[in-house]
């Protein structure tokens, strides 16, 4: 089976809704998922999932530094090709899930667009919103 690594940062506890609700839509597609906190993390076993979704809130116009080290030490262990997501919460301007993007873009990775970001907490149709991305990456594993 598939499987989907969902990584985030969440700050206060937005980002971490939008994740769980990726999640589950990529479940509803028969995708093996892990959902969790970046801290929870070994960034071997986040590069060795088949997808990857990746999010933070963003914090002083971009991603938060931690998540931005994260993602570079799973860069270290071949992410190439792979199916890459970029999502995140912001109050203000929203730049994280876009500089997520463009790292794993960098990376070699097919990063599905449009990136998702959500102002403030996710309402009832933007975690509608963040299970239609599940599916979509769910869907794009499967076609691989």
């Amino acid at each position: 089976m598939p499987e989907l690594a969902v990584v985030y940062l969440s700050t206060q506890g937005n980002t971490k809704k939008m994740a769980e609700a990726i999640a589950e839509g990529a479940r509803t597609r028969h995708v093996e998922v892990k959902v969790d906190s970046f801290f929870e993390w070994d960034p071997a076993e986040a590069a060795s999932a088949d997808a990857i979704a990746v999010g933070s809130s963003t914090f002083d116009y971009a991603m938060h530094p931690p998540i931005s080290k994260f993602i570079d030490k799973m860069v270290q262990f071949g992410v190439e090709g792979k199916t890459g997501a970029a999502f995140g919460s912001y109050g203000w301007s929203g730049e994280a899930p876009v500089q997520i993007a463009n790292k794993l873009r960098k990376a070699g990775m097919e990063v599905i667009d449009p990136v998702l970001r959500i102002q403030y907490a996710p309402n009832e149709k933007d975690l509608l919103e963040c299970n239609r991305l599940g599916k979509d990456l769910a869907e794009k594993l499967k076609r691989k």
